[in-house]
């Protein structure tokens, strides 16, 4: 089968990759267009595609593809028309699990680094404008025993939730639209309104897609705590990004922390500006490690097509 992956990955995951199937690894920063996907599925037996390649409806519009499978290279597939690809045959997968915990790591990092303002803190030192310790110098919020909300209680929810409760002694809050239980710590579900009314931290852990696509909107920001947070690891069009801006400098909330955006990679000036705003260049699952063991995952998952066997993680 020939296989193409549409971005470079680490050398163990190309290693094994290449050992797998006859690959063709692109060698490019930038996502596929919906054209180049067209021409993907009509050249290639297989496709191992990335954040923000656009395998639309459109993309499958044409000629019956080539293509068996779309192995999807990451937990998030809302760049792929599953039912569209279903319609054409072609089968879609992805890579759970692998992610849970690197993305509730980096969850954790943006929670303390917008509470305790490092990296406000980080530019005050590198620009030599620190005069030195003081009692009231650069005051945050204290974490512990504070009250986080999840919004979406899958997984990476989950995971986040447990290092908030027993790491911090938070109080938890989270709001599924699936009952969810046996959790092995305190949690209490409740409305979306409960949670962004009730939390200090509000936490965004829902999968992308056209049900969560501004989730999060002028409405929705107003009904949280002045001296709230929220943070976004899920999608970055799960946020209203133009309302979140209109939010800060109103004071709506106090701040921000985002490893995703909704036009990624362009980030508005009006956050960048801001001080009371972190920003990650989505490092999520940026861990070696975690990237060859998503690559891996989804190398199963084309393996098992191939052999003529259930994949191990069919979406849709």
């Amino acid at each position: 089968m020939r296989l193409l992956v549409t971005r470079r990955m680490t050398a163990a995951a190309e290693a094994a990759i290449a050992a797998a199937f006859d690959a063709s690894f692109r060698d490019s920063a930038a996502a596929l267009t919906q054209a180049e996907a067209a021409q993907a599925l009509a050249r290639y037996d297989a496709i191992m595609p990335t954040l923000g390649d656009r395998f639309d409806a459109a993309a499958f519009a044409g000629p019956a593809p080539r293509a068996r499978v779309l192995a999807n290279f990451g937990a998030g597939y809302n760049h792929i028309d599953v039912a569209a690809a279903r319609a054409a045959g072609v089968a879609v997968t992805n890579t759970p699990d692998v992610v849970t915990d690197a993305t509730a790591d980096i969850a954790l990092t943006l929670i303390l680094m917008a509470a305790r303002r490092a990296g406000e803190g980080e530019r005050l030192v590198r620009a030599g404008r620190w005069t030195g310790w003081q009692p009231t110098q650069m005051l945050g919020m204290h974490v512990t025993g504070r009250t986080v909300g999840i919004v979406g209680m899958g997984r990476i929810g989950q995971a986040i939730a447990r290092r908030c409760h027993c790491g911090f002694g938070m109080t938890v809050l989270f709001h599924n639209r699936s009952a969810v239980g046996g959790l092995g710590f305190p949690a209490r579900q409740v409305p979306l309104d409960a949670v962004l009314a009730g939390a200090d931290i509000v936490v965004l852990a829902v999968p992308g897609g056209a049900q969560t696509r501004h989730l999060v909107g002028a409405a929705e920001l107003a009904r949280m705590q002045r001296h709230a947070i929220l943070v976004n690891i899920a999608r970055g069009d799960v946020v209203d990004e133009s309302a979140l801006i209109a939010a800060l400098e109103a004071g709506t909330i106090a701040g921000a922390a985002l490893d995703v955006y909704e036009r990624e990679p362009l980030v508005p000036e009006a956050l960048r500006m801001r001080e009371d705003v972190v920003l990650l260049p989505h490092l999520g699952t940026a861990a070696e490690q975690v990237r060859t063991d998503m690559a891996l995952r989804a190398l199963a998952n084309l393996v098992a097509v191939r052999d003529g066997l259930p994949p191990c993680d069919p979406v849709g």
